[in-house]
């Protein structure tokens, strides 16, 4: 896929750093942090998109290549990022796979 500049992105899943990382034309633009929790629920907890990247939808991507590979691989989202949270508020598609963030969410985050 390409960004608003029609530069390559790439979106990939990194498991051992619990996140989501954004490439452009194969250069770390940001990543969308997460931690699995329980039974099958995947909690956001921060995003970011670098400053030199910012403007071009990135964010906006990366989120939605993050929630759709989660719910496909079985999860359940548990939006504690700001950005993900206002974003899911636009995007209902994704309501029937979001969970309530709850007291044990923000303690398994400490």
């Amino acid at each position: 896929m390409n960004d608003q500049n029609q530069q390559e992105v790439t979106i990939r899943d990194n498991p051992d750093k619990g996140r989501f990382d954004v490439l452009v034309e194969d250069t770390q633009a940001g990543f969308s942090m997460y931690k699995d929790f329980g039974e099958m629920q995947r909690i956001f907890y921060h995003t970011v998109v670098f400053d030199e990247f910012e403007g071009r939808g990135l964010a906006g991507t990366l989120t939605r290549t993050a929630l759709s590979t989660s719910v496909q691989a079985g999860y359940r989202i548990v939006a504690v990022c700001p950005y993900v949270k206002k974003w899911l508020t636009t995007h209902h598609d994704f309501d029937d796979a979001t969970d309530p963030v709850g007291r044990e969410h923000l303690r398994a985050l400490r």
